[in-house]
């Protein structure tokens, strides 16, 4: 472990890696149990500080292989929205204390102190909002919408509620929500809405986003790693961010600029809805929107993502028109969005290391030993529990239908709590395929 951190940090500068160890009762043992390791490689710090968003997601996923534990991580979004992992680790297990130990070290890389506003996404981990809340406690931590729209399972309306950039909207929407279903709205009230709802967002990340799923995508990377021994899974996910890095700069190549593929895409987007509405002038320095379909609007989306809303958009179509001039809509975006900025995160490369073989030694006298292999219960777990909300699997689907056309004299078919149709044994007799006579004591060949 010792001489795979040393290649580590030789091959990738500034790469710090942290790793605890279990507590020892002899102090003179030249041995020590590993517990924990933290890695922040140094390319991908310098190359998440150029993408200019203070956002970063949470979240764990555990391993499949012979040694016991999870995988941490803290994954941001590039100028593409896509994601851009910062820094892993492996812990025992998903608690407060190892979440406590994953983010002070992130705060130590990432220069973020008691008094840093930087924003966290996460679910509701159970910890994850303490440990953040002690560490930050002047950050804005958001929580992911997915993971509440399962536990409430009233899908739509949240998200409506959720979706709202202005505070009158949301609480109209609350408020119909609440005549919706009365229980689940004075449920949702016990969260407080500036972790879920975009009216109650600042704009300081650059972003609007309600889910933490950048993490989720990072999580189904790694997962062939996570069934591997502690380096063999460090590795390979030194590997996968090694080789995103190369995928990302071809995709690159493709685009002339001055915007990232997505940003275009979503400007053009908000372009063709903003030709339904119509801005007047006040004669002074306000416009007044109105839409074509939901009357009047006063919108607040702009201060959260830094892109131009529709509203926005058909304001500055007027002030041309008045101004004889055409306004420049770029100088309205935030420069997060650039194709430069982009390029700017990716111009820092993860490099290759060394075979093992060639590694260099560590002279440190005490040496690691690997956390004891604890075999479980059962066939191995593989994949994670769905929640209940999730769609029914392909098998699942494909039951469900035999359950429907399945009949058999004397049965009855039941639905289980999965919504799959399963045949009654009940009052069934089981004959022979041969005889078709009672199956015990045929003597049919």
């Amino acid at each position: 472990m010792m001489d795979y951190v040393l290649e580590l940090q030789a091959t990738n500068p500034d790469t710090i890696v942290k790793i605890d160890v279990c507590f020892e009762p002899n102090p003179d043992s030249l041995t020590r149990q590993f517990r924990r390791i933290y890695v922040c490689l140094g390319p991908l710090k310098k190359g998440f500080k150029a993408c200019l968003r203070d956002l970063l997601g949470f979240d764990g996923a555990f391993m499949k292989g012979p040694f016991p534990g999870q995988v941490l991580s803290a994954v941001g979004l590039d100028s593409n929205n896509g994601i851009y992992p910062l820094a892993y680790g492996i812990v025992e297990s998903e608690n407060t204390e190892s979440w406590k130990w994953f983010l002070d070290n992130l705060g130590d890389d990432l220069d973020l102190g008691r008094n840093s506003n930087f924003t966290f996404i996460s679910d509701r981990k159970k910890g994850l909002h303490t440990v953040v809340e002690q560490l930050f406690p002047n950050a804005k931590h958001r929580y992911c919408i997915r993971h509440i729209h399962d536990n409430m399972r009233k899908r739509r309306r949240q998200t409506e509620c959720a979706s709202a950039t202005t505070i009158p909207e949301f609480e109209h929407l609350m408020k119909e929500f609440s005549q919706y279903d009365k229980e689940a709205c004075e449920w949702l009230k016990q969260i407080p809405p500036k972790h879920w709802a975009r009216s109650h967002f600042s704009g300081r990340a650059v972003s609007d986003v309600l889910i933490s799923n950048m993490c989720e995508v990072f999580n189904g990377k790694i997962e062939k790693g996570r069934d591997k021994p502690v380096i063999g899974c460090l590795e390979y996910i030194r590997e996968y961010l090694m080789k995103r890095i190369c995928n990302v700069m071809k995709e690159m190549k493709k685009d002339k600029g001055p915007l990232t593929p997505t940003t275009t895409n979503i400007l053009a987007a908000r372009k063709t809805v903003a030709s339904q509405y119509i801005a007047r002038w006040n004669g002074g320095d306000k416009y007044q929107v109105t839409g074509a379909l939901k009357g009047q609007h006063v919108v607040d989306k702009m201060r959260i993502s830094w892109i131009p809303c529709r509203h926005a958009i058909v304001t500055m179509n007027e002030m041309s028109k008045d101004l004889e001039a055409e306004l420049d809509i770029y100088k309205w975006i935030h420069k997060v969005y650039f194709l430069e900025t982009w390029k700017k995160a990716y111009s820092f490369k993860v490099e290759p290391i060394k075979g093992r073989s060639m590694w260099a030694k560590s002279e440190c006298p005490t040496k690691l030993i690997l956390p004891p292999h604890r075999t479980q219960v059962g066939r191995p777990k593989k994949k994670r529990s769905q929640s209940e909300g999730e769609r029914l699997s392909k098998k699942q689907k494909a039951s469900q239908g035999d359950g429907v056309n399945a009949t058999q004299e004397g049965g009855s078919q039941k639905p289980t709590n999965d919504g799959v149709q399963k045949l009654s044994r009940k009052h069934i007799s089981v004959t022979c395929s041969k005889c078709k006579n009672c199956w015990i004591g045929c003597l049919s060949p």
